[in-house]
């Protein structure tokens, strides 16, 4: 995609681990979408054959933890030596160094004639302020083992905020982690909404009396919140499409009127969210673009208003609403929010919907990626050529 000087240029995309095709990956496949010629960096690669289309062929260079014992199963738990790791790249031979970053990736060493924009999905989020939530959710808030736990926590944390420094621009993918930058790292960022793929994503022609949420069942996705507000809604059915450590749980405390499927494949997720009353979603996420992908498909969505969410849904105060927020994620707050929605639902359209998804386009994402690295290249230059 580009031209001109950047196409000119030799460029290394480091990421962290590529482990599926998720989020992190399909921003991955925009940015190489934008810099074709990258070569791909990673700490493990062990994204299964079926699913590395978004690396279109390339090969990934990985780090050493990719040969260590248990690597394919129990990557994260090296997460101590990935600070290491990541900084034996050799990316001496690049003019341009972009990262992709939730992790360690943004630590990626670069010299002062080499450029480095790092695209930062969170600070390490477990290092920062959710480390009481992750330790707690790990059952390791007390005892020797979390004592450990919160040295490793407390070293990653001071090699995350020194590793900033490295970087020269900061782009986060929403502006509440734009927030969580300046408050790690006292440094700016540029904001751009990671890709969502609006276009692969239609209305549906009918809607049902049923809500929907889609997403991995894990402790902060607060699903139970859900499961639990529907409890007080008996005679309003919910739909939890996925799969993940909680599932069985939640099987357990599901009331009559909540029904969970497990993991199901696209072509299923895609017909409910276009047939689905309201799609509901409670965590505090960086972006979240299951809300993005429910609008797309002309959904309405009922959200936590804090983090992404409340920079991808348009609330009841905008004159072209597509959700209901609430304010506290507690079943009580989320039930009151179903019922608000209920009344104030004639004010949502699909096409208000859509018309809001299509903000967070691959196309608009490419433009908006490559026009700030192109100005940053520009500025680069120019400093480098002066001094």
């Amino acid at each position: 995609m580009t031209g001109g000087r950047l196409g000119q240029l030799k460029v290394a995309l480091v990421c962290d681990w590529l482990e599926s095709y998720a989020g992190a990956e399909r921003v991955i496949e925009a940015m190489l979408a934008v810099f074709p010629q990258a070569d791909v960096h990673a700490v493990v690669d062990f994204v299964p054959p079926g699913e590395r289309g978004f690396l279109g062929g390339r090969p990934v260079i990985t780090s050493f933890i990719q040969r260590l014992p248990g690597a394919r199963r129990h990557f994260r738990h090296y997460l101590p030596l990935m600070p290491l790791a990541v900084e034996q790249f050799d990316l001496s031979g690049y003019d341009l160094v972009l990262s992709s970053s939730h992790a360690v990736a943004k630590g990626a060493l670069v010299g002062p004639d080499q450029l480095h924009v790092s695209y930062v999905h969170s600070p390490l989020r477990y290092a920062w302020d959710m480390q009481a939530e992750y330790l707690r959710d790990a059952g390791l808030a007390h005892g020797p083992k979390g004592a450990l736990v919160r040295w490793l926590l407390h070293r990653l944390r001071n090699w995350d905020a020194r590793s900033a420094n490295g970087v020269d621009v900061l782009v986060a993918n929403s502006r509440f982690i734009a927030r969580r930058i300046e408050k790690c790292y006292r440094r700016e960022s540029v904001v751009i909404h990671p890709p969502v793929d609006v276009a692969g994503l239609q209305p549906g022609t009918r809607r049902e009396d049923f809500y929907l949420t889609v997403s991995r069942l894990v402790p902060y996705k607060r699903i139970d919140r859900i499961v639990e507000a529907f409890r007080q809604l008996p005679d309003r059915k919910l739909v939890v499409i996925g799969n993940g450590p909680e599932l069985e749980r939640l099987r357990a405390i599901a009331p009559a009127n909540v029904s969970l499927p497990g993991f199901q494949p696209d072509t299923v997720v895609r017909d409910h969210l276009q047939r689905a009353r309201a799609f509901v979603f409670a965590a505090l996420e960086d972006f979240g673009i299951a809300p993005v992908e429910a609008q797309a498909c002309g959904t309405p969505v009922i959200a936590y208003g804090r983090g992404g969410a409340s920079e991808s849904v348009c609330g009841l105060d905008n004159p072209a609403p597509t959700g209901v927020f609430f304010d506290a994620q507690t079943p009580e707050a989320i039930a009151g929010a179903v019922r608000l929605f209920e009344m104030q639902e004639t004010r949502i359209t699909p096409q208000h919907c859509r018309d809001n998804a299509l903000r967070f386009s691959q196309d608009a994402f490419k433009e908006r990626f490559a026009d700030v690295v192109l100005a940053a290249w520009t500025a680069f230059e120019a400093q480098r050529n002066t001094s």
